[in-house]
């Protein structure tokens, strides 16, 4: 899988990597602890009518990769397939209101995201 997460000392940053990279059109999102709303973990299709701008959209293979909007919000996709999904809703991001993206293990990484942001408080 072409993604891991770092916990930098004021931001977490999600770091795309090979092909998944290359499909986004980016190699990372920073997201700062401070605009960290909510973390889950759950399964998200995106909407029919959410547009691409710029990224990568396969529907029928449920694969998608880049940044999208949708209802005037925009969102950062990265996965390929129908399972559980990191769902990160942030406030005050630059360009972000969702960043939604498939890790390995994503219970025990959302578990962590979590942690991470208990402790700074």
């Amino acid at each position: 899988m072409g993604r891991e997460i770092h916990f930098g000392e004021e931001e977490l940053i999600l770091i795309l990597k090979g092909l998944t990279a290359c499909f986004a059109l980016k190699r990372k999102i920073t997201m700062p602890y401070s605009m960290i709303r909510n973390v889950s973990v759950d399964y998200f299709q995106a909407p029919q009518w959410m547009l691409r701008m710029p990224g990568t959209s396969i529907s029928p293979l449920n694969i998608y990769e880049g940044s999208f909007k949708y209802t005037n919000e925009w969102y950062f996709l990265s996965y390929e397939g129908i399972q559980p999904l990191i769902i990160m809703e942030l406030d005050g991001h630059e360009k972000y209101k969702y960043v939604i993206f498939q890790i390995d293990n994503p219970t025990d990484i959302a578990a962590k995201i979590r942690r991470h942001l208990n402790s700074l408080n």
